[in-house]
């Protein structure tokens, strides 16, 4: 870091991780040099903060340098790349998010913008000690043989199978000089023809056709769509050695930090070497390296999950998102994003082609590529001519189950049968904890968060009533706090750990596992189960969406679905999208290395559209009738949606400043806006929360009438605040 307080002859503008809408400018000092994509350190009020050298059209030339403050370091950092700049300002624009906030996405490792110190090294001299022994022999003969000969004094020790004191008393007698290494690389490099695949027929024509859009270094967007086991990684890993043998970078977005463990392990088996990973549990100290690495071009590939599109790649030549389908890719925190759709402008700025993978599309994604926007290339077979399971719907009033429980006698008689087999069940139920709702038999009492408009949620095996939506908890009372009745507490309807009780009663010598993720112990503690699973350890796992996606679980024969309404009981126009992506790829986690499977699907409306898709297996039939439903309704992708939420500490002013927005919305003949109405999560960590919903036409534009509608209404006064967001994904 370089820093200088002498007067200034340059101004330049740089953006700074704060909602302001521009750039602020500042004062370079003598002999400072900092161009577009410089990352530098400025003041701000009393704080020193990071901050990105902008372009200059969005300076302020016009202000006398004298009056500047001044920029007060310059980091030794390599510049972010103008696709990255621009990425930035695209990202602001699109969401309606301030450039500063964008960046503050960028600029998060902080201590990655100085170079990694050297490692204090050992070499090989041609000097050699007085006394010999066995212990130092191995020591020069292993440092001898390596290339380089240059080592750390850990690693030689290590590798030569001695103690330390054995290498510091050669470094003493002259046998070894101390150098200067450069710092150990956060992972090998992967190598392209490690572990080649022996790809059959449509695998084959599938991985020809993605390698082709990265031979020719140009943006394209390419559809993956392949049943669940058809083998789509195995695929993309072609596109993917091939960026990497033309020396470009590849980001893979995955949406669950679960399924990063098991995906860096098929990577490693095909390339000799890990990807990077990227997700919020990793520890800062890898952080800082895996990010820095990724800006001066050492790190090849990241694994990640939403926030690694915003890492500063010096050449991108692929991103791949699987699951594209899926719901966690949508950030709603400070900037409002669809991490599949912004990964889509990433590579259309980089010039790099992108590949979306899905057995079950999202209906954007698929109208896009039947629309020949995408390119589609499909895998409509399971790898080897894997049978897909079976699926059958499970009539809850014909075959309803024993007085309380929840699961049919059509399932038990299966899972029994199963378990009888040596082969696995799985129990899917997409509801944490024991039960989402307790209440008192004798007044009637609900227990409800204090915070929020939500039930309390028992977990049982914890002994706590948790609130899922701010974190608060307590413990299950013995008595009811509004009569004083005990005993008279009431667990009503299931989540997974009582399905679990209920398993454990009918199974008792099974050997069970629930998975979910609030599980004590976290991420690590979920890795080593889904080994243990994928290892035979286990008879019957029952688990939340966690389960649903990514995983290959060899003996898993048999799937059950507890409660398949659960996900069409609310007035989420995505619904029934949902519901299908989530019911095809949890019955997909059976059969997959050709054992003969089954999916039963437990559900008291058997006549639902859409359990019937599933059940038929007809993706075809339901992506047809969806799209025809969003294009009556004017619904995206043919029509298009913003919400606008104000909450504030009290409910009259945040529906007050809803009403005021609502009145400065402009007339429009494309645009219409409806609201304000209370949210159905009304109550949110102690703020009331209203919506606006925007419809607009397919050719509406909604970020320009959405500005001119904020700049029309009052500033936000006192608690009230305002959240945009584009294209939602939730309508909670």
């Amino acid at each position: 870091m370089s820093a200088d307080s002498s007067t200034a002859t340059q101004t330049v503008p740089v953006l700074v991780p704060t909602p302001s809408p521009e750039p602020y400018t500042y004062a370079l000092g003598e002999g400072m040099q900092a161009g577009p994509g410089t990352i530098v350190q400025v003041p701000l009020g009393p704080r020193q903060v990071p901050g990105v050298v902008w372009d200059k059209e969005s300076g302020d030339a016009a202000v006398d340098p004298k009056k500047l403050r001044p920029v007060t370091a310059v980091f030794d950092c390599p510049p972010l790349t103008g696709d990255m700049r621009r990425f930035i300002g695209w990202v602001a624009r699109y969401t309606l998010s301030a450039p500063g906030m964008v960046a503050r996405m960028v600029l998060r490792v902080p201590a990655a913008f100085e170079p990694e110190p050297p490692v204090p090294g050992l070499q090989l001299t041609d000097q050699r000690p007085d006394r010999m022994t066995a212990a130092r022999e191995r020591v020069l003969v292993l440092a001898a043989e390596s290339s380089p000969m240059a080592w750390t004094r850990s690693g030689l020790a290590h590798a030569a199978g001695v103690s330390l004191s054995v290498v510091d008393g050669l470094t003493k007698a002259g046998a070894f000089e101390e150098i200067a290494l450069p710092p150990q690389p956060v992972v090998a490099a992967p190598d392209p023809a490690f572990g080649a695949p022996d790809l059959h027929g449509e695998q084959s024509q599938a991985a020809a056709m993605l390698t082709d859009e990265v031979a020719a270094h140009t943006f394209s967007v390419t559809l993956l769509e392949g049943v669940t086991g058809a083998g789509k990684t195995e695929v993309y890993f072609e596109a993917i050695a091939a960026a990497l043998a033309a020396g470009r970078q590849v980001l893979v977005m995955l949406p669950e930090i679960a399924l990063t463990q098991s995906f860096i392990d098929r990577f490693e088996a095909r390339f000799g070497a890990p990807p990077a990973p990227w997700h919020s549990d990793l520890p800062p100290r890898t952080r800082e390296k895996v990010w820095r690495q990724v800006a001066e071009g050492s790190v090849r590939v990241v694994a990640g999950a939403r926030s690694a599109l915003f890492l500063p790649f010096a050449d991108l030549g692929l991103i791949v998102v699987d699951e594209e389908h899926d719901a966690a890719y949508k950030q709603e925190d400070r900037v409002y994003y669809n991490a599949r759709d912004m990964a889509v402008v990433r590579a259309k700025l980089a010039h790099c082609p992108a590949v979306l993978v899905s057995a079950t599309p999202s209906v954007e994604t698929r109208h896009n590529a039947l629309e020949g926007r995408y390119r589609h290339v499909r895998l409509p077979r399971r790898f080897a001519d894997a049978a897909l399971p079976d699926v059958a719907l499970v009539d809850m009033r014909k075959s309803p189950p024993a007085r309380g429980g929840f699961l049919s006698p059509v399932l038990l008689e299966a899972m029994a049968e199963t378990l009888q087999r040596g082969e696995q069940s799985l129990l899917f139920l997409n509801r944490r904890g024991y039960a989402p709702l307790t209440l008192c038999r004798a007044c009637g009492h609900r227990f409800a968060c204090e915070n929020c408009s939500a039930w309390l949620v028992e977990h049982r095996f914890r002994g706590q009533l948790q609130c899922h939506h701010c974190g608060h908890h307590e413990p299950v009372p013995e008595a009811c706090p509004q009569c004083g009745t005990f005993d008279h507490l009431v667990a009503c309807g299931p989540g997974i750990e009582r399905i679990a009780e209920e398993t454990l009663a009918h199974f008792a010598d099974a050997r069970v596992i629930v998975l979910s993720s609030d599980m004590v112990g976290g991420v690590k503690r979920l890795r080593l189960e889904m080994e243990a699973i994928a290892k035979g350890e286990a008879d019957i796992i029952i688990g939340t969406q966690l389960v649903a996606k990514g995983h290959n679980f060899p003996l898993l024969t048999l799937v059950g679905v507890v409660d398949a309404d659960l996900g069409l009981a609310n007035g989420d126009p995505r619904a029934a999208e949902r519901t299908f992506q989530l019911l095809s790829q949890v019955t997909g986690r059976a059969g997959r290395t050709g054992r003969k499977s089954h999916g039963l699907i437990q559900t008291y409306q058997p006549e639902h559209p859409v359990l019937k898709a599933c059940a038929e297996g007809d993706l075809e039939a339901f992506y047809a009738a969806q799209i025809a439903e969003r294009k009556r309704g004017a619904m995206p992708p043919f029509g298009r949606l913003a919400a606008i939420i104000v909450s504030a500490n009290d409910r009259q002013s945040a529906e007050a400043h809803g009403r005021a927005l609502r009145a400065a919305a402009p007339a429009s003949g494309d645009i219409m806006v409806l609201g304000p109405a209370e949210a159905p999560l009304a109550l949110v960590r102690g703020r009331h929360r209203f919506r606006l919903l925007v419809h607009g036409s397919e050719r509406a534009d909604m970020q320009a009438y959405l500005r001119a509608m904020i700049a029309a209404a009052p500033n936000p006064r006192g608690s009230v605040r305002v959240a945009v967001d584009v294209d939602p994904q939730s309508f909670l």
